[in-house]
């Protein structure tokens, strides 16, 4: 099965386009909510819907645990199980074992680690990330990768060959041509190792590239950095994916360096911690500031929580812990950057993508607006 991706319009390297899967079109550059246990916390496939998100990541890691990718498979797959008609994307779990330390063993053939749950050893290899993924049956799936830290540079290098090595695997071992398959590019912060790694990934011929190993300790500008260098080596027609990276500022960064995909956890994790992102700042709603605030989260939004509900109530809510806090804050924080991929899209299309890159300029992630 093809995977055809058109680009429609270009500013600068930006660029706007559209890619079609089995279970639907998705227009880029494209923001994926994170549903790493196949339900985006706190919101309903509906909410999401509403939304305006067209398609959602799942987590291979997790779903092999529990409640395990056989079970998905006899229910009739991820979208099936999860009530989502559109895309998903699911990782290989690769970033999970690094991020979570449960690591036990890593070797030539893959990685034994421990589960977060119940301490039990499981073994993961490239032939099988791909057999899970298979099951779990999502549009796009992700090739094993070894994910290191961003400045150790021998650690990096045994990390891209092992990575490397991985994806002719995954290729080999892949079956499902309803699923398109992505290479993950690695090399920390180390220009030569990435662009190594990108030649030899762009160069096996997936459908779409991942630039993964990011967000894991290193600088914003070095993050930029690299993506400048990915614009230039990887293929220029197929979607590139941006793994794990998801402020206003790192999108309109990303985009800017010819980035089409992202995904985090970012806008779900700040709404349980009773946190409201902004395009150019964050509200922390339990400030005493808003106790008696009858202004919206933001004025400038009309999703249904800043449409219907005060800074106050959303103060009682997330002090008195209600649900209902972390419901609103999320449906809020997902409209933010799921609104501002639209408004991407339609700026790269309207030749004007330099103007809205320029608000971003002097973003500050960790500062509140005036009231």
């Amino acid at each position: 099965m093809e995977f055809p991706f058109e680009i429609s319009a270009r500013d600068g390297r930006a660029r706007t386009g559209r890619w079609s899967t089995p279970h639907g079109e998705i227009l880029t550059p494209v923001f994926m909510p994170v549903g790493t246990q196949a339900a985006v916390k706190a919101l309903t496939p509906a909410q999401l819907e509403e939304l305006g998100a067209t398609i959602l990541l799942a987590n291979t890691y997790h779903l092999t645990l529990r409640p395990g990718d056989e079970v998905i498979a006899e229910v009739g797959g991820l979208h099936k199980f999860m009530n989502w008609p559109k895309p998903i994307l699911t990782d290989s779990g690769g970033y999970q074992v690094f991020s979570l330390r449960s690591i036990r063993a890593v070797d030539e053939e893959g990685v034994t680690f421990k589960s977060h749950w119940d301490g039990s050893l499981h073994r993961l290899t490239p032939e099988k990330a791909v057999a899970i993924q298979e099951n779990l049956g999502a549009d796009i799936i992700m090739t094993l990768d070894e994910c290191a830290e961003p400045g150790n540079y021998e650690y990096n290098r045994a990390a891209l060959e092992r990575t490397h090595a991985w994806a002719r695997r995954s290729l080999e071992a892949h079956r499902r041509p309803d699923q398109a398959l992505f290479g993950i590019v690695q090399g920390g912060i180390f220009r030569n190792l990435r662009e190594e790694s990108a030649a030899f990934i762009g160069a096996l011929g997936f459908p779409g590239n991942a630039v993964g190993g990011l967000s894991v300790g290193e600088s914003k500008s070095e993050t930029y950095e690299v993506l400048e260098w990915m614009d230039a080596c990887l293929p220029a027609d197929r979607p590139r994916y941006l793994m794990g990276v998801g402020t206003p500022a790192d999108l309109v960064e990303g985009v800017a360096r010819g980035m089409d995909m992202f995904d985090c956890v970012l806008p779900t994790r700040l709404a349980r911690h009773h946190t409201a992102i902004l395009r150019h700042g964050r509200m922390n709603l339990m400030g005493a500031a808003y106790a008696r605030d009858p202004l919206p989260v933001d004025p400038s939004c009309a999703c249904y929580a800043c449409a219907n509900f005060s800074r106050a109530y959303i103060r009682h809510l997330v002090q008195t812990r209600e649900i209902l806090g972390a419901t609103l804050l999320t449906i809020h924080n997902l409209s933010i950057l799921l609104n501002l991929v639209a408004d991407i899209r339609a700026a790269i299309a309207g030749g004007c993508y330099h103007r809205l890159r320029e608000e971003f300029k002097s973003d500050r992630p960790d500062a509140t607006p005036p009231l």
